[in-house]
């Protein structure tokens, strides 16, 4: 898959997520990202099976992806990644990014994006050591929040925070929690997301 210029990509973006729904949050999460790290792409990997929202009823894999590719259609550097979703089992990050090497090969290089605030939680996923050393985390800040501390990341990982890297992107109070809430209740999702996925969800009849 070349970039948009038609060269091999081998700086490449991961943005994993349930997606449900995808907003312009993460689009511009993404589009900065892109920017700030001279990315050639960014890879939207919907989450499968999130193990940690178990117990928690999230809209089927299908309508996730569908809103997904509805949402990074018109932007080239933009591209879906089914590595999660077409495998069976939780989604692992880090069983994610052995995948994503064996399918972009030797030369790729990765850039795992969250938000600042997950950075914390890296230590509890799983083998957060084999993680950092598959890609470099990108802990995403709003201009509002205090800078991410990658201190204890540090004491646990020695070496980990020299694979950090920090962006910051303009504050968009936007969430896939608060849109499905307003969804239940009848009230606009206009302007928070893509015009294609606000229509994917009323004629799909998501989250009523």
């Amino acid at each position: 898959m070349p970039t948009p210029d038609g060269t091999p990509p081998t700086r490449i973006g991961v943005f994993g997520g349930t997606f449900d729904p995808i907003h312009h949050g993460h689009l511009a999460m993404a589009e900065e990202c892109r920017a700030v790290l001279d990315l050639d792409l960014v890879l939207f990997m919907p989450a499968g099976q999130p193990p940690h929202k178990r117990g928690r009823k999230i809209a089927p894999v299908a309508d996730r992806v569908a809103m997904v590719e509805l949402a990074i259609a018109s932007n080239p550097f933009f591209r879906l990644s089914r590595v999660d979703v077409d495998r069976v089992g939780p989604s692992y990050t880090v069983g994610s990014l052995e995948a994503l090497r064996l399918e972009w090969g030797p030369e790729a290089r990765f850039w795992f994006l969250m938000g600042a605030d997950s950075l914390a939680d890296v230590l509890t996923w799983r083998e957060p050591a084999r993680l950092i050393e598959l890609c470099r985390v990108v802990a995403v800040n709003r201009p509002d929040a205090p800078p991410p501390d990658p201190s204890r990341l540090e004491r646990a990982l020695p070496g980990a925070s020299a694979r950090i890297d920090v962006v910051e992107m303009p504050a968009m109070a936007i969430s896939s929690t608060d849109l499905r809430a307003r969804v239940a209740a009848g009230r606009p999702i206009k302007y928070q997301v893509p015009e294609a996925v606000e229509r994917y969800i009323l004629e799909h009849g998501l989250y009523r």
